[in-house]
């Protein structure tokens, strides 16, 4: 079930703007139970939204890991996206347009805030499992920070502490895409959309690897010189984004990702880490360019008693959607011995 929450008081980003207020739109399946201990909050990346059943369908639904029968699970769509929650298309209450390029920016910290704010309309006391990939899982690092108390299990999944160099070049070349789009500047919501099809070009890139093409997009006749599949496959991925996603939300929850630093206002990295409470299991995924095993490494040396895991994939950084077999499994043997 989809809903859209309304906070109605002021709220100040961390940038020092006030909001009056904001919409976050949100899935549930299942419910709450007697005792409020069976919640599943599931973090999305940076294009998703709320409906996680849709693109994690391995992983919930019925007779699955995150069985609605069983819990109560909670997907938020992130501000700064177009799916519901405030974003760059959102009307302005002081110009009564759309933010357009004047959205406020949001850091990941200024979304798990918003967050919390939904747990207490929710009644949610604590939450039993906290799960989320890439961007999904920068939030949910802050938010086990922020609030230790908040989880019982934390399950970051091909994440960071903070953005590094290589993925931070990545999102800056692909808002440069944005940026010499000749319409990005004009107030509509289709402006920089040819821009952002050839970042998300780029973006694909990062999120698959060397064998990803030799295995799929590779050619069967010798004689081809022009025409090639991955070229063709590159156009397709540009344009199937620029279908149901915009420039403005492209760009902006790019840079939030770029800023994502747990230890910023925290005396550093480590001391953020190891003020996490909930017992957490770290997984990457072993052909993971992007974010690659070393970050979560990291993040398992400096959480108290984490576990971590490395999964073999040939689908890089995108194996966090597509491995749900092997993320279940560790999963259940996790939760298993913590239990």
């Amino acid at each position: 079930m989809t809903k859209t929450y309304f906070h109605t008081q002021d709220f100040t980003l961390e940038s020092g703007e006030h909001l009056s207020g904001f919409p976050l739109t949100y899935t549930t399946y299942g419910e709450l139970n007697a005792a409020k201990n069976n919640t599943i909050w599931i973090f999305h990346a940076l294009t998703a939204n709320s409906e996680a059943a849709e693109w994690w369908p391995g992983l919930i639904g019925k007779n699955h890991l995150f069985d609605p029968d069983q819990y109560f699970i909670v997907c938020v769509n992130m501000p700064g996206s177009c799916y519901g929650s405030l974003g760059p298309l959102s009307i302005n209450p002081l110009s009564g347009e759309p933010y357009f390029h004047d959205f406020p920016f949001f850091t990941t910290r200024d979304m798990i805030r918003t967050y919390r704010h939904l747990q207490q309309f929710l009644g949610i006391p604590k939450i039993y499992m906290g799960i989320g990939g890439s961007m999904g899982g920068q939030q949910l690092l802050e938010w086990a920070i922020e609030d230790p108390e908040a989880f019982d299990y934390i399950i970051p999944i091909a994440t960071n502490a903070f953005h590094s160099p290589w993925g931070i070049a990545f999102n800056a070349t692909q808002r440069h895409c944005i940026e010499q789009d000749p319409t990005w500047k004009e107030k509509k919501s289709s402006a920089g959309l040819q821009g952002m099809s050839i970042a998300r070009e780029i973006a694909l890139l990062s999120y698959r690897n060397y064998d990803t093409y030799r295995l799929y997009q590779s050619e069967t006749d010798i004689e081809k010189k022009e025409g090639f599949k991955s070229e063709s496959y590159q156009v397709y991925q540009g344009k199937k984004l620029a279908d149901r996603f915009n420039a403005f939300s492209y760009s902006i929850l790019s840079k939030a990702m770029d800023a994502h630093h747990v230890g910023r206002g925290r005396r550093g990295v480590e001391d953020a880490l190891q003020q996490i409470k909930a017992k957490a299991l770290l997984v990457s995924i072993q052909s993971d360019l992007l974010f690659p095993v070393v970050e979560q490494e990291f993040l398992a040396k400096h959480i108290k008693n984490a576990t971590h895991h490395i999964i073999d994939s040939k689908y890089g950084h995108d194996g966090f959607l597509l491995e749900y077999e092997q993320i279940e499994e560790v999963i259940r043997e996790f939760i298993h011995i913590k239990e």
